[in-house]
C-alpha cells in the first residue's frame, strides 16, 4: 500500500474564491473546485478528498486506502497496474503517470468551478493494456452507494456531502475493467445505510454478495429480500468494501479487437448460466480520450446544481420537459397506463390530471420491423389499433389529437429483439446479426440433409442466450438459412443434434464445405422471442425507432428487454450508443422530447431515461398496508437504487381508479410520490373510472399535488415529512396559482397548516 505523506496546503482568502493548483513540499498536487479538493501524491495516488465548504475542511479519503488516479488492466494476464510515479507540467496542465509494466500515461487535469475534468491523452507503449480504469476512488462515506452513476452519498444533516464521477463520453463506462461483458451482474450486496437503525446481523458482513431470488425468468421473483441491509445492485460504478465504505470506479476499453467472454447478467443462477461469446470488434472505439468529471459537493445541491451543470457544460444528453431537466424532481410526473382498450376519455383524463403521457399497455408488444420503414399502421394509416366509440384510430390519428395538448402516446417495445417474420430476422435473415460462436461447415450439405458436421464442437452444446436459455431459439445461420439444433457430438465427425432445416420460415438450401456457421445470440421466450442484431445493425434499429416516433407521433417508449442491449458483450457502451443514435435521429426529425422508460436503469441509459416505471401492484407499493412491496421486495429494492442514483423511484403500474376509490387514497399516493421522489403509471380503465363516485374529486386532488410539484413548491424539510407513510396529508390550492396550503390530517382533522409557494424559475 502506498504511504500518503499528506500535508494540508496553505490557503488564502483570495484562493478560496478561485479554482487553483498548488504545489507543496511533499510533491503533492492539489486540484480544487468551489466545493471540493483532491490531492495527488508523487506516485499518482489520491491521498485526500475534502469538503472545502466547511471549516475545518472534512476529509473523505481513508488514511489506510488512497486511490490510484488511473489504473491499467492487462486482460490476457488478468493483472492491474497502478501508477508508481507522477510528474505535473504546469504549462500544459497535464500529469504524467509511470507504471511498472513500462507504460506511460499523460492525463489532462482541468479543474472547473464545480468539477475536475480528467482526460487520458495518451498511453505508450501499451504493453498489453486493453483497458484503463479510473480508480477505484475510495471514500469513507458509508451511507448511500449510487452504483449506477457512481456516487457516494451521505444524506445526513450533519454531513450532507456527496462525491461522484460522471463519464463525459460514450467510451467511458461505469464499473471496473474485469467485468465480463462490461455489464455488472444483477445481485444483492449486504450494505446498511445506517448501522444504528439497520444493523447487519451476525453471520453477514458488509460487501457480501448474494444471488437475486426466483428462477431467473420471472422478474417479479428477482426481488426477494425485504431487509434494508440487502441492497439490490443495478450497476457497479459504486460499490462497498468490507467496512461498508463506498468506492467509485469507471473504465474505458480498447474495443477495436475481438475478445472472448463468458457472460451472464445473472451468473449465480442455473436458469441463466453464462455462455461463451465472441465479442464483435468495433472500428475506432478505443480508450484514448476517455474523460471523467470528478466532483464533490453538499448532497443537497449535488443534483440540481453540480450534476446539472456538468451535464450542460459537457454537452451530455439533457432531455427537457416543460422547460426543466427531466432529472429535476419537479418533473417527476406520473403517466396514465391504459386498460380496457377504450380511449374516448384518455386525453381528457391526462389533461385534467396534469399528466403528460398515455401509455397504451393494452396493445401488444411493439416489435421493430424495418420492412415498414416506420409506417407501423401503413402509409395510409389503414391499421387502427386504438378503439374509440365513434371510430377507431391509428397511432398518427390519435397523436394528432393528443400531441398539440402536450400529451404523448406511448408503446411497449421489445427494444432490439428481431422477431420472426421481421425484415432482419426471417424469412430472409440479414448478415448483421450478433453471434455467440463462429464455426466452419466440415462437409457440404444439400437442402434436405440433417447431418451437419462442424469443424469444432467447442461451446456449441450451450443453449443460446444467457437468459432463460430457450431451447426453441437455439439456432445457427448458414448463408440465408436458419437451422434449429440441440446439442453436438464431441467425437469426430462433430455432428449437430436434433436438426430442423429452414427454421423460422427460411429456405433450406445447399451449403458448401468451408461455409461459415454462425451460432446466433438470441433473446428469450414469453413474447420477446428474437435474434440480437450486431452493433452496426443495432445503430439502424435505433434510427428506425426515431423514424417510428416521427412518422406516428409516438413520443413515449417503454424499452422493455433493455438487457438485450448487453447481449453483444459491449455492456453500457452499447446502451449509450443505442440511445445516442436514437436521439440524434430524433433531433434530425426535430422531436423535442422522447420519454423513455425501460425494464432497467443503467449507467448507459441514465442520461436519456426519464422514468423507471416497471412492475406494479403490491409488488411495488401496497396502498392498503402502506408498504414498499408487500408481496415481494421489488418496491423497496427499486426505490433504494433509484434514490441513491438521483433518479425517480416508481410505484410501477398501480392504483386503478375503481368504483370504491377515495380521495384520501390518492392524497396519500401523491404525498409519498412527492416526498420520496416517485413516478408511477396510474392504471385507468375508462369503464372503471366512470363508475367511481369520487372521480372528479380524485382528479382535482391529484392535479393540485401535481401543480405544486411542477412549481417546485415543496422544500426539502417538507418532502422528508411527506415521505413518512404513517402520516396523512391534504393539499389545497391557495388564493392564486402560486400558493398552496398543506395540512397534516390526524383522525380526519386538518392541522398544522403550511403555506407553500412557487419556487423562482418554476
Amino acid at each position: 500500500m502506498v504511504k500518503t505523506g499528506y500535508k494540508t496546503p496553505v490557503r488564502t482568502a483570495v484562493v478560496l474564491s478561485l479554482i487553483f493548483l498548488v504545489y507543496n513540499a511533499d510533491a503533492q498536487r492539489t486540484f480544487s473546485t468551489g466545493y471540493f479538493s483532491i490531492s495527488v501524491n508523487g506516485k499518482g495516488w489520491i491521498t485526500s478528498m475534502r469538503n472545502t465548504t466547511v471549516n475545518p475542511a472534512k476529509e473523505f479519503s481513508p488514511a489506510d486506502r488512497p486511490s490510484p488516479l488511473m489504473s491499467l488492466y492487462d486482460n490476457v494476464r488478468d493483472v492491474y497496474y497502478q501508477p508508481v510515479r507522477a510528474s505535473f507540467n504546469s504549462t500544459s496542465q497535464s500529469l504524467t503517470l509511470d507504471y511498472a509494466n513500462g507504460s506511460v500515461a499523460t492525463l489532462k487535469i482541468n479543474p472547473k468551478g464545480k468539477y475536475i475534468r480528467i482526460t487520458l491523452q495518451s498511453l505508450s507503449p501499451r504493453n498489453g493494456i486493453a483497458d484503463i480504469q479510473w480508480g477505484p476512488y475510495q471514500t469513507n462515506i458509508t451511507n448511500l452507494a449510487g452504483e449506477i452513476i457512481g456516487v457516494a452519498r451521505d444524506t445526513s444533516e450533519s454531513v450532507n456531502y456527496a462525491i461522484g464521477i460522471l463519464a463525459l463520453d460514450d467510451i467511458t463506462t461505469g464499473g471496473d475493467s474485469r467485468t465480463q461483458g462490461d455489464t455488472p451482474p444483477m445481485q444483492y450486496v449486504i450494505h446498511s445505510p445506517d448501522r444504528i437503525k439497520f444493523p447487519v446481523p451476525s453471520g453477514l458482513h458488509e460487501g457480501q454478495l448474494f444471488s437475486i431470488g426466483g428462477d431467473g425468468i420471472s422478474d417479479v421473483a428477482f426481488y426477494s429480500h425485504k431487509e434494508t441491509y440487502y441492497r439490490m445492485l443495478c450497476g457497479h460504478s459504486a460499490m462497498v468494501d468490507s467496512l461498508g465504505r463506498i468506492y467509485i470506479t469507471y473504465h474505458a476499453m480498447d474495443r477495436t479487437k475481438p475478445r472472448n467472454i463468458l457472460f451472464s447478467l445473472i451468473p449465480f443462477m442455473e436458469a441463466d448460466k453464462p455462455n461463451h461469446l465472441e465479442v464483435q470488434a468495433l472500428r475506432g472505439v478505443d480508450f484514448i480520450g476517455s474523460s471523467i468529471a470528478l466532483w464533490g459537493s453538499p448532497d443537497s445541491i449535488a443534483l440540481k446544481v453540480v450534476i446539472n451543470d456538468i451535464v450542460l457544460a459537457e454537452g451530455l444528453p439533457y432531455p427537457v420537459l416543460n422547460g426543466k431537466w427531466i432529472k429535476d424532481p419537479a418533473r417527476y410526473v406520473p403517466d396514465i397506463i391504459t386498460k380496457g382498450n377504450l380511449y374516448d376519455s384518455a386525453v381528457s383524463y391526462a389533461a385534467r390530471l396534469g399528466f403528460k403521457t398515455i401509455y397504451a399497455n393494452d396493445l401488444p408488444f411493439f416489435k421493430p420491423d424495418r420492412a415498414n420503414a416506420g409506417y407501423i399502421d401503413g402509409k395510409n394509416n389503414d391499421t387502427k389499433p386504438f378503439h374509440f366509440t365513434n371510430g377507431d384510430k391509428s397511432h398518427k390519428e390519435f397523436s394528432n389529437l393528443s400531441n398539440p395538448l402536450g400529451i404523448f402516446i406511448g408503446r411497449h417495445t421489445i427494444t432490439t429483439a428481431l422477431a420472426p417474420g421481421t425484415r432482419d430476422a426471417s424469412p430472409v435473415p440479414g448478415d448483421s446479426l450478433c453471434y455467440q460462436q463462429k464455426r466452419i461447415l466440415a462437409r457440404k450439405i444439400n437442402s434436405s440433409d440433417s447431418l451437419i458436421c462442424v469443424d469444432n464442437p467447442m461451446y456449441l452444446d450451450e443453449i443460446a442466450s444467457w437468459e432463460g436459455h430457450a431451447r426453441n431459439l437455439n439456432m445457427i445461420k448458414i448463408g440465408k438459412e436458419l437451422i434449429h439444433y440441440e446439442g453436438v457430438s464431441f467425437t469426430k465427425p462433430y455432428i449437430l443434434a436434433h436438426v430442423t432445416r429452414g427454421y423460422w420460415g427460411t429456405t433450406a438450401s445447399a451449403h458448401d464445405e468451408g461455409d461459415t456457421i454462425f451460432k446466433l445470440q438470441v433473446t428469450l421466450n414469453y413474447g420477446y422471442d428474437g435474434i440480437i442484431p450486431d452493433m452496426y445493425l443495432q445503430d439502424r434499429i435505433a434510427e428506425y425507432y426515431a423514424d417510428v416516433c416521427a412518422l406516428n407521433g409516438i413520443y413515449y417508449l417503454d424499452q422493455d428487454g433493455q438487457e438485450f442491449l448487453y447481449d453483444g458483450g459491449h455492456g453500457n457502451y452499447s446502451v449509450k450508443r443505442f440511445f445516442r443514435k436514437f436521439t440524434e435521429r430524433a433531433d434530425y426529425h426535430r422531436i423535442p422530447y422522447i420519454r423513455f422508460t425501460g425494464a432497467g436503469l443503467s449507467e448507459g441509459s441514465w442520461h436519456y431515461q426519464s422514468i423507471w416505471n416497471v412492475g406494479g401492484g403490491t409488488n411495488m407499493y401496497d396502498l392498503r398496508t402502506r408498504e414498499w412491496g408487500s408481496t415481494t421486495s421489488e418496491g423497496k429494492d427499486i426505490r433504494d437504487a433509484a434514490f441513491s442514483n438521483f433518479f425517480p423511484a416508481t410505484f410501477g403500474g398501480n392504483f386503478d381508479i375503481k368504483k370504491e376509490s377515495t380521495v384520501e387514497q390518492y392524497e396519500h399516493i401523491e404525498a409519498i410520490s412527492v416526498g420520496v421522489g416517485v413516478t408511477y403509471s396510474l392504471i385507468m380503465d375508462q369503464k372503471d373510472v366512470e363508475s367511481c363516485p369520487q372521480k372528479d374529486a380524485i382528479f382535482r386532488a391529484i392535479r393540485t399535488w401535481e401543480d405544486a410539484r411542477a412549481a417546485d413548491a415543496f422544500p426539502r424539510k417538507i418532502r422528508k415529512l411527506l415521505a413518512d407513510p404513517s402520516r396523512d396529508w391534504t393539499l389545497e390550492s391557495g388564493n392564486d396559482r402560486n400558493t398552496w396550503i398543506l395540512y397534516r390530517k390526524i383522525e380526519g382533522q386538518k392541522v398544522n397548516a403550511v403555506i407553500l409557494k412557487r419556487a423562482p424559475g418554476y
